[in-house]
């Protein structure tokens, strides 16, 4: 298989469904982020330890899988004969790798500084880039419609990645260091995030 195809050279590619659009169109920039941060995913679990941290690194390649399935969801243009790969489930399925890794940090109230070991550094980058995704398939959402599943999916994973970052740094003796003029953000409840706040 040949890596170029020189279709892409007067700045157009084509979506599924056989639609060509500029690379900067909403829906391209929505699946391009998304594929980012599988990358930087990629880089954080080339940082963890694999003994140590085995059981992130199973779930961060799970996670890498369904990135693949929520990107080809966001290149399939409406109308498209495509049937949808990430599962309505998906975003729940989180949910209890959140609550567990939230456990192995201290609780924290305030916003902290994106950092420390360098595994958990780039797990906080991959937080951010995830939250671009987000940001930019809200934007395309706007104008066109999407399937939802992969909403909740970047949504929720967002919430993983940030206490995966604080759990590294927890099993690394490194602490967390508050940012200094932040109020009181994280609250334990029914109607509060336990985790992390939207930005």
């Amino acid at each position: 298989m040949r890596i170029y195809t020189r279709g892409g050279d007067k700045g157009k590619t084509a979506l599924i469904g056989g639609e060509r659009r500029y690379k900067h169109d909403l829906r391209i920039e929505a699946y391009g982020t998304v594929d980012e941060a599988g990358a930087f995913i990629g880089m954080a679990i080339s940082e963890l330890n694999e003994s140590k941290d085995a059981d992130i690194i199973n779930l961060l390649y799970q996670v890498q899988q369904t990135l693949w399935d929520v990107g080809a969801d966001l290149a399939a243009v409406p109308g498209a004969k495509y049937t949808f790969r990430t599962r309505e489930e998906a975003a729940g399925e989180l949910e209890p790798f959140i609550d567990r890794y939230k456990e192995e940090a201290d609780k924290v109230t305030k916003f902290i500084l994106r950092g420390g070991d360098k595994a958990a550094a780039t797990l906080h980058v991959c937080c951010t880039v995830v939250r671009r995704a987000e940001r930019h398939v809200v934007a395309l959402m706007q104008v066109e419609n999407i399937f939802e599943p992969t909403l909740k999916y970047l949504n929720r994973l967002s919430d993983l990645l940030f206490v995966l970052a604080r759990a590294v740094n927890a099993r690394r003796k490194q602490k967390d260091i508050l940012y200094e003029n932040s109020a009181e953000v994280f609250r334990e409840g029914k109607n509060h995030s336990s985790t992390t706040t939207e930005l």
